[in-house]
């Protein structure tokens, strides 16, 4: 049942219209906004006390004058119809259909908060998803069920990985349903066109309900992006027993759109002027991904945020890896490169991998590899350290060798041109490691080293070594 108030907005303050409150209203609730330009607009309870309450208007507020205002309220939380044929659809931020074609035939309606996954009915991730980028799979593989952010920067090509992996992404057995969620959160018209055209190319928009919020849209407008984004995922996965990727770009601009809403609200701030509350709140979000006892449908969430001026440490990155299960680091040095996908593997990590890969998943040797290529790599790091100070010359030879190994594992295995799958990582994996002495390969057995490297490796004197 509808109840209609008026005269009692009190103030107007950017997306935010502050009411006196004369009827019992809940949290979140949504409302309808009639302003004297008769132009309807959709908003939600953001807060409410005894004699106030403010609403988020989800639409731009020009032209909205507190006089004559009238405000309708739902008596129900915020919803979003859903059916089966979100796939291939474009919405906006607010789950509204963009790409010019019919509403969706709506099976369910539900509310964009979500519903807590009880504890005792989720079950641990495992598998394995195939993005077609080797320092992932290979080196920190995605779980289903799993939350991995990567941590991007301003200007580095995070948004053309995020495209190529929603591409590419795909499962071990193909026969399984699986299905990607793309939301883009704050971007430029021209990167939401990208999203857009690159997907529909790529033949990947068939399977992929695409959410564009634009940066010309409404503060509160970004703040329940992903939550419909993530509604969706959830009917997806749980209702339809799909496997769901959700990839979500930008969360900062997420976190800076919290921060404005939250300073409009009063609300005191915390680092960096950042509210108090964005630890939970952003756990709202990522605490959305898993899997469900019983439920043959997962989860998975990958979602991207650039730091500000780089900073691994800044409140954002920062709390999100305190939620999430690992991280996947870009680097400006290897972009500066040419490097790409400039992922630095070092700082990178994948805390789920040991629960998605091995013999039952990827590959028995698997782990094996992942590891003794993640130390060669450190041991190569501190070789050039060591290089910079005594020279080239200066190095003993297993040194020198690290010194090679380093250049080719980022110019072979870390930068790619195409799509890999995970033997052909493997196989590049395994030809990098006959570059370096028998006896460094300390992560690996004899079996493994008589297996994939007898015969292969550079320097023969090295095999009685």
């Amino acid at each position: 049942m509808l109840l209609t108030v008026e005269g009692a907005a009190t103030r107007l303050e950017g997306p935010l219209l502050f009411l006196r409150r004369t009827l019992d209203v809940g949290l979140h609730d949504a409302v309808e906004v009639r302003g004297t330009d008769g132009r309807l607009r959709l908003g939600r309870i953001a807060a409410i006390d005894e004699q106030f309450m403010t609403i988020e208007v989800l639409e731009s507020t020009a032209g909205l004058s507190l006089e004559g205002t009238v405000v309708r309220f739902h008596g129900e939380a915020l919803s979003f119809g859903l059916g089966p044929g979100i796939l291939g659809r474009v919405f906006n931020g607010v789950g509204q259909v963009m790409d010019g074609g019919p509403p969706v035939a709506a099976h369910r309606r539900v509310a964009i908060e979500g519903l807590p996954m009880n504890p005792v009915a989720r079950a641990l991730p495992r598998d394995f998803i195939e993005t077609g980028i080797s320092t992932l799979d290979l080196m920190n593989s995605l779980v289903r069920g799993q939350k991995l952010p990567l941590f991007s920067g301003g200007g580095l090509p995070h948004d053309r990985l995020a495209v190529e992996i929603a591409s590419h992404a795909r499962l071990r057995e193909d026969s399984d349903p699986f299905v990607i969620v793309f939301a883009g959160i704050g971007v430029p018209y021209d990167s939401a066109e990208y999203f857009r055209a690159s997907l529909e190319r790529s033949g990947a928009l068939e399977r992929t309900a695409l959410f564009l919020n634009l940066a010309s849209d409404s503060s509160t407008q970004r703040l329940l992006t992903p939550r419909f984004a993530l509604s969706a995922a959830e009917y997806l996965a749980f209702d339809q027993g799909k496997h769901v990727l959700v990839i979500m770009t930008d969360m900062t601009n997420y976190c800076e759109a919290l921060r404005e809403v939250s300073s409009s609200k009063g609300e005191i701030p915390a680092r960096k002027g950042f509210p108090g509350t964005m630890y939970s709140d952003l756990a709202t979000l990522f605490e959305r991904a898993g899997c469900l006892r019983g439920c043959a449908g997962t989860l998975t969430q990958l979602s991207i945020l650039t730091m500000p001026a780089d900073d691994i440490g800044h409140p954002i990155p920062d709390l999100t890896g305190y939620i999430t299960e690992g991280q996947i680091v870009l680097s400006r040095d290897l972009d500066r490169r040419g490097v790409y996908p400039p992922v630095n593997v070092l700082p990178s990590l994948s805390r789920l991998m040991k629960d998605g890969t091995g013999a039952k998943y990827t590959h028995p040797d698997h782990p094996a590899l992942a590891s003794q290529l993640y130390a060669a790599y450190a041991r190569a790091a501190q070789a050039r350290v060591l290089a910079s100070v005594v020279g080239v010359e200066g190095l003993a030879a297993t040194d020198q060798s690290y010194l090679r190994f380093g250049t080719d594992f980022e110019t072979t295995l870390v930068s790619q041109t195409e799509a890999r799958t995970l033997a052909q990582s493997m196989a590049i994996g395994w030809s990098l490691l006959a570059g370096l002495p028998p006896r460094e390969l300390t992560r690996l057995s004899d079996a493994q080293i008589a297996a994939h490297l007898d015969g292969a490796i550079a320097d023969p004197r090295e095999r009685s070594a």
